[in-house]
Formats: C-alpha cells, sequence, structure tokens
C-alpha cells in the first residue's frame, strides 16, 4: 500500500512540475510574440516617418489599409487616397519624431506619439506642425501588419 501511495505522490509531483513548466514556456512565447509585433510596428512607424520625410507616397502606401481613417481636429475624416496624396504633395524641411509608446492588445498594436514639422504645403504655403498621434495597427489574415485608423491632435504651447 505504502509503495502505491509513493508511486501516486510521486507521478501527482511530476505533473505538478509539467504543467508549471508548460505555463512558464507559454509565458515566454507570448512574451517574445508580443516583442515581436511591438518590434515590427515601430519599423513600421520608422518607414512612415521616412514616407513623410522624403514625401516618399509609394513608400507609405503599403502600410495603410484600404478602410484607413485618419481623424483630427480639421472637418474632414481623411482616407488612404486622402493621405497617400497629402504625403506625396508636402515638402518637409525638419521632421521630428520622439516620445513613441506602443502596446500590443492580441492582433492590434496602439502607438503614441509625438511628430514635429516644418515644411510647405501642397499650395506651397510654409507650415510648422506639432502633433500627437496615435495610430492603430492590425496584423492582416495575410500575415502583413496595417494602420486601420491615425488621429492626430495639435499641440498648442
Amino acid at each position: 500500500m505504502r509503495v502505491k501511495g509513493e508511486l501516486a505522490m510521486r507521478k501527482s509531483a511530476m505533473l505538478c512540475f509539467v504543467v508549471v513548466f508548460s505555463l512558464s514556456l507559454a509565458e515566454q512565447l507570448f512574451a517574445q510574440g508580443t516583442r515581436s509585433a511591438e518590434e515590427k510596428v515601430v519599423r513600421l512607424e520608422e518607414q512612415w516617418f521616412e514616407a513623410q520625410r522624403d514625401s516618399n507616397a509609394d513608400l507609405l502606401a503599403p502600410l495603410l489599409a484600404d478602410k484607413f481613417a485618419m481623424t483630427s481636429n480639421r472637418e474632414k475624416v481623411m482616407n488612404k487616397a486622402d493621405v497617400v496624396a497629402a504625403c506625396r504633395n508636402t515638402k518637409w524641411t525638419l521632421v521630428r519624431l520622439s516620445d513613441m509608446n506602443s502596446s500590443v492588445f492580441g492582433d492590434t498594436v496602439v502607438v503614441t506619439g509625438d511628430f514635429r514639422g516644418e515644411g510647405t504645403d501642397a499650395l506651397g504655403k510654409p507650415m510648422e506642425v506639432h502633433e500627437r498621434f496615435t495610430h492603430t495597427w492590425v496584423k492582416m489574415p495575410r500575415g502583413q501588419w496595417q494602420c486601420v485608423a491615425s488621429h492626430k491632435s495639435t499641440v498648442t504651447m
């Protein structure tokens, strides 16, 4: 009887060890996946920044989902075509991106940051911009990350 009891205790202890080890491994894999998603999206944010800086609409277009929407303090909600055209027609002489933070929620990453720029708009009129932004990125069915929504607010100080 005693041998059977000891054997049962050993099996229980081994089972507990396997469960704890499996949970620990799953947590590590989840953390790696979260970091990987954040790293990918941060690189895409840098590509967006580069596209704006260089007025390179072809670099920006694939980053935006077909149903992309940008809201701001302006009256009009901008769609993908509007944002790509604005990228093409705005010429920056100075741009700076800072205070970028990201949070992962499953297949969604939300990025916030601060954008400052000086340049000329599509009409050649000088402009100076200081904005806080929020970008919402979603991992699409084919595995690529795209921005589905953006909001920007003018910083006045």
